[in-house]
């Protein structure tokens, strides 16, 4: 399938074309069984050979202008009756009326797909939002990744000091109480023995 941006460029050329009042402008997606060396021809003709060569100038101009993209090849602009613009993906051909039913490329191509220019535009379109919405989705998922890895790398909460604490102040309730039961308090023989002991002094 012809890149996102070759059909900008087929669509730039189109435009162009149209700006310098070509006549009947078609665009053929060739079958890549019958034709290897390109995937689309942009037919259109001028009314004579001076038309011609300014159509073939503007396209040039354009696409040079907004994409930075010059011609591999350029035949018949001399002449002006069939000029012919190698783009690589695409060519376009800009033909006087006569040489154009002449030659006929639209008949010789019978297995070629003609695609309006309104379809292809709507083509690019859907392109652009579908790789756009891809690159969105995959922005997305590494912030998920990286949460992830966040939460793997934290250090877990050690519990071990707070079972310390707990057993702590448990052996020193447990400790009070004992200090608490264990002091000897005095019973009341030791009271009545240390009574006689002083009634036996006096």
């Amino acid at each position: 399938m012809p890149s996102i941006e070759s059909n900008q460029l087929l669509l730039a050329a189109a435009a162009a074309c149209e700006d310098k009042k070509a006549e009947d402008i078609r665009i053929l997606a060739l079958d890549p069984a019958e034709s290897g060396l390109t995937d689309y021809f942009l037919i259109c003709n001028g009314t004579n050979e001076r038309q011609n060569v300014a159509i073939t100038d503007e396209v040039e101009l354009r696409l040079k202008r907004e994409f930075g993209v010059y011609p591999n090849s350029v035949e018949g602009r001399r002449q002006g009756e069939w000029i012919l613009m190698d783009y690589v993906d695409f060519i376009v051909h800009v033909f006087s009326a006569e040489k154009r039913a002449f030659y006929g490329l639209e008949r010789l191509r019978k297995s070629a797909t003609t695609i309006s220019v309104a379809d292809l535009n709507a083509e690019v379109s859907a392109r652009i939002a579908a790789t756009r919405a891809k690159k969105a989705i995959g922005k997305k998922a590494p912030a998920k990744a990286v949460a992830k890895k966040v939460i793997a790398k934290a250090p877990a909460v050690k519990k071990a000091p707070a079972k310390k604490a707990v057993k702590t102040a448990r052996k020193a309730s447990s400790k009070s109480s004992s200090e608490a039961t264990g002091k000897k308090t005095p019973t009341s023989k030791a009271v009545a023995t240390k009574g006689k002991l002083k009634r036996s002094t006096k």
